[in-house]
């Protein structure tokens, strides 16, 4: 995978069906986020200004954790979102390198297109940590109804010398959701967005 070393990658995948004790006519929500560790190449290096071989190697990371979040998931997703945590050896630039337009890109051609902006979290962080990966339409941005997150827990990662490198798809808004604004189905009756990551 990539000019990245690769250690492991890894997936979580959570299924809820109520929500307060209720459901709707939707089916259950599922949400999927698969994990890439990679070894940092600017680890311990200090204040390094070219980032590129990060930004140009997360293309393939971001089409092969797309393709597998899609088959986990086993449906179209209707959002998505992407997250990193970079080891304390690193910068918190490093893993921001590894998430821009170019991985961006990847993962929405692996998942079946959007048009909306993805959104993205990263911190530095010890093996153990937790992230939270934000989700939202993948069409829209201003879909309330899909505003949501998965909690990952990184069981043996990062090192402080890695990168973890994760995309997040969900195959629907949250459950019983109800606090207004524009529908899945206006967005995509208006198809206004533009795609930018």
């Amino acid at each position: 995978m990539s000019g990245l070393i690769v250690r492991r990658t890894f997936a979580q995948i959570e299924e809820t069906h109520l929500a307060a004790g209720r459901t709707d006519d939707q089916g259950p929500l599922k949400k999927i986020a698969v994990c890439a560790v990679v070894t940092n190449p600017f680890a311990g290096r200090g204040y390094v200004a070219d980032l590129s071989e990060l930004v140009e190697a997360s293309q393939e990371i971001g089409t092969r954790l797309g393709e597998e979040a899609v088959r986990l998931l086993g449906q179209a997703p209707q959002s998505y979102g992407k997250a990193g945590v970079v080891g304390t050896d690193g910068e918190q630039e490093h893993i921001n390198a590894a998430l821009t337009s170019t991985f961006g890109n990847a993962l929405r051609d692996a998942i079946g297109g959007g048009k909306a902006w993805i959104t993205s979290v990263t911190k530095t962080g010890a093996a153990g940590t937790t992230i939270d990966v934000p989700l939202a339409f993948k069409d829209e941005i201003w879909v309330r109804s899909h505003y949501d997150a998965i909690t990952v827990h990184l069981p043996d990662a990062p090192h402080p010398d890695e990168l973890v490198i994760i995309a997040a798809v969900a195959n629907r808004g949250r459950i019983n959701a109800r606090v207004g604004g524009m529908t899945a189905a206006e967005a995509n009756a208006t198809d206004t967005s533009e795609a930018t990551s």
